[in-house]
């Protein structure tokens, strides 16, 4: 490709260099599976803590919050391509006055598996890096085919996918989330079959885990330190069969509106903690 088409491609530069900046995490996730570091990205402190997958290298400016991102640093970093997602639609207008715009929705109530490799090789036709999408998506194919075959002899109980949000509630994740759609590509049935119930405030009921005296319960992400000592001493928690059985384990935290990465993540951890409960 020459230098002249490179620079009329948007979010290339005229070396065929990408600077890329992005918003919405999963769309960082993805620039990083596809091996291409940004120059920024948002709230990097936390989503060391909370999606620890990728790892972001410390070069990586961070521009601050991902609704209110600082515009001027942004600016500062000269990005060719800023990655969003339909959530930050509000300050799109702000975003295309700085650069190109890539967005693309992973979460829109459909399984987002599909759709977030459908966004990684978007995000690659953009970039000029096909080659690199088709292998990242070929490597999570055969992970997701080895753990399948590793939890066939798990598969006769279904698995409750949580997080505690408080010692009377948690929230749910259904068919339609990131959690849901991997546990069924790993052949595993979802004990929650409505949809995924996430917000700030956990708004399930703990009481509702009782439906499937039988499944197993795999709670993403540390529990609260403000909840633990409600759960050790709730008679409810305790009377839930799978709790009483050894059939509740905590996950080390994962990205839940990630990515390929993300997804990935999940099911190696969620793997290796339904092989523990076996």
């Amino acid at each position: 490709m020459s230098s002249l088409a490179l620079a009329a491609t948007p979010g290339l530069s005229a070396g065929g260099e990408a600077r890329v900046a992005a918003i919405d995490w999963a769309m960082l996730e993805t620039a990083l599976a596809l091996g291409v570091t940004p120059v920024a990205a948002c709230e990097l402190i936390r989503f060391r803590a909370d999606a620890i997958e990728p790892e972001v290298p410390e070069s990586v400016t961070d521009l601050g919050l991902r609704g209110s991102p600082n515009f001027e640093l942004l600016q500062l970093t000269r990005p060719t391509l800023i990655l969003t997602s339909p959530w930050y639609a509000q300050i799109a207008p702000r975003l295309e006055a700085i650069a190109p715009v890539f967005s693309h929705a992973v979460y829109t109530g459909e399984p987002p598996f599909p759709l977030a490799v459908a966004g990684m090789h978007a995000l690659a036709e953009r970039l000029g890096r096909e080659a690199a999408a088709r292998a990242a998506e070929r490597a999570a194919m055969q992970t997701l085919e080895s753990l399948r075959a590793r939890l066939a002899p798990l598969r006769a109980r279904p698995v409750y996918i949580v997080q505690i949000g408080d010692a009377r509630h948690f929230r749910a994740f259904g068919p339609d989330s990131m959690f849901g759609n991997v546990a069924a590509l790993l052949g595993l049935e979802n004990a929650w079959t409505a949809p995924t119930e996430f917000s700030f405030a956990a708004p399930t009921p703990l009481e509702r885990l009782a439906a499937r005296p039988e499944a197993r319960i795999l709670s993403v992400g540390p529990i609260p330190p403000g909840a633990a000592p409600g759960l050790r001493r709730s008679v409810l928690w305790n009377r839930l069969t799978p709790v009483a059985e050894d059939r509740f384990e905590v996950l080390p935290p994962v990205n839940p509106f990630g990515a390929v990465p993300a997804a990935l993540r999940f099911a190696r951890l969620a793997t290796e903690a339904l092989e523990r409960m076996a």
